[in-house]
């Protein structure tokens, strides 16, 4: 069963790690990704918004269908939410399985759907005092779409 938070507070990455591998004689390789807020084009913040219930949702889905795919025995993710200023962590994806090749696979498809199928609304705020909302990146749909079956 994979754990599922979405939270402010910021997250301690090895300590996640730690706690997926902890007692698991199973646990072979752990495989992570975390984001963290860039400064690009002087950006001062990144505000995270979601739906609490359909989020957590969307998040525990597109976990199981890493579990439902390759052979995992433990997965984690992590995603932040409010306002986030650059060079601090805004998700968490961690996939723990027997071999490295299913958890550097599972990270991948995991971070990568998360991307597109997860219920996030995202504004900039820059230094100037401007605000936009970021829109969908043709590139991210690109990325998930190589994990699509078809």
């Amino acid at each position: 069963m994979a754990t599922i938070r979405v939270q402010e507070a910021p997250f301690d990455a090895g300590a996640e790690q730690a706690a997926l591998a902890a007692g698991r004689a199973d646990v072979g390789g752990i495989a992570a990704f975390t984001g963290l807020c860039r400064a690009d084009d002087g950006i001062a913040a990144l505000v995270l918004e979601h739906y609490p219930g359909m989020t957590e949702r969307a998040l525990a889905g597109i976990a199981a269908e890493a579990e439902a795919r390759w052979p995992l025995t433990g997965c984690t993710i992590i995603h932040r939410v409010g306002r986030i200023t650059p060079g601090e962590p805004i998700v968490l994806v961690l996939a723990a399985s027997a071999h490295r090749t299913a958890a550097l696979e599972a990270c991948a498809f995991l971070i990568d759907w998360l991307k597109t199928g997860a219920p996030f609304w995202k504004r900039e705020e820059f230094s100037d005092g401007r605000e936009r909302w970021v829109e969908a990146k043709a590139s991210d749909d690109a990325a998930a779409g190589r994990w699509r079956k078809g």
